[in-house]
């Protein structure tokens, strides 16, 4: 008998217990189906599978696809071309190089993803937002070095028990294989809240408020970063934390987030 007719039934049986356990995890999720029916995550309608969005609700949200700002990602009503940067970045441009988005943030099952994410407990949400985020930001994950969340300060982290910036940032990093590097940017003071500060008052607010610890410097130099947060309003926030990475050797910050406000022009 040669060694190929003994690795034969013994592969065939090395394969029947991993089947039979495809076969259980299969039973045991239609199971869950009957005992807890997929609804959708926004407004709890019936749906045919868990994590997703109701056909209403997938047409409320306004996705951002290209033609879009090469640089702040917000949609263009037309295409202008490959590569087009907005006057808004022209006339005054991020510290950070591109940002990507999944929507826009506005009423409807936008706001109440990152609303109920964020203060209601939903960490569930936290996968299928994240896996949204990797998609819409191929392009940026693909040659990225680090990802980083946005960090909360330690009370406000304390108070909360979630942050919601780290929780989308290790779906994306399983779903895009970058390494997740939630250490190597800290909050150093606790701001007030951002709501209803003007722009020029949310740079301020927010000045000072990123360091990067002496042991976390090495990792950062000559690595291209994506920051991950939630919501990007005015961008004083992800301004703040992309000039603090950059400072201490990052090449180059782009910006990952779920929703942008984006107010007419």
């Amino acid at each position: 008998m040669t060694n190929r007719d003994i690795s034969a039934p013994l592969s065939a049986s090395a394969a029947l217990p991993r089947r039979a356990a495809k076969a259980f995890a299969a039973a045991l999720h239609r199971g869950l189906d009957i005992i807890y029916p997929p609804t959708c995550i926004a407004c709890r309608a019936a749906t045919q599978t868990h994590g997703t969005l109701c056909p209403a609700c997938w047409g409320r949200i306004r996705f951002v696809e290209r033609p879009y700002c090469e640089q702040l990602g917000t949609p263009f009503q037309r295409d202008l071309g490959p590569g087009i940067i907005s006057p808004e970045a022209i006339a005054d441009p991020p510290m950070y190089a591109r940002a990507r988005m999944v929507a826009l943030f506005q009423d409807g099952p936008a706001r109440q993803l990152v609303h109920r994410l964020k203060y209601g407990d939903r960490t569930d949400l936290a996968r299928p937002m994240g896996l949204w985020m990797a998609r819409a930001g191929r392009d940026i994950l693909d040659d990225a070095d680090l990802l980083v969340p946005v960090p909360m300060h330690w009370r406000r982290l304390f108070a909360r028990q979630f942050n919601q910036a780290a929780a989308l940032a290790a779906v994306v990093a399983k779903a895009a294989n970058v390494p997740l590097a939630a250490d190597v940017l800290q909050r150093a003071k606790s701001s007030p809240p951002q709501v209803g500060l003007t722009k020029a008052q949310r740079a301020e607010n927010v000045q000072g408020s990123f360091v990067v610890p002496p042991e976390a410097k090495l990792r950062l130099e000559k690595r291209k970063i994506v920051l991950v947060d939630d919501v990007l309003t005015s961008g004083a926030t992800a301004n703040a934390a992309a000039r603090v990475l950059l400072r201490h050797g990052a090449a180059r910050v782009d910006v990952l987030i779920f929703a942008r406000v984006v107010t007419p022009s």
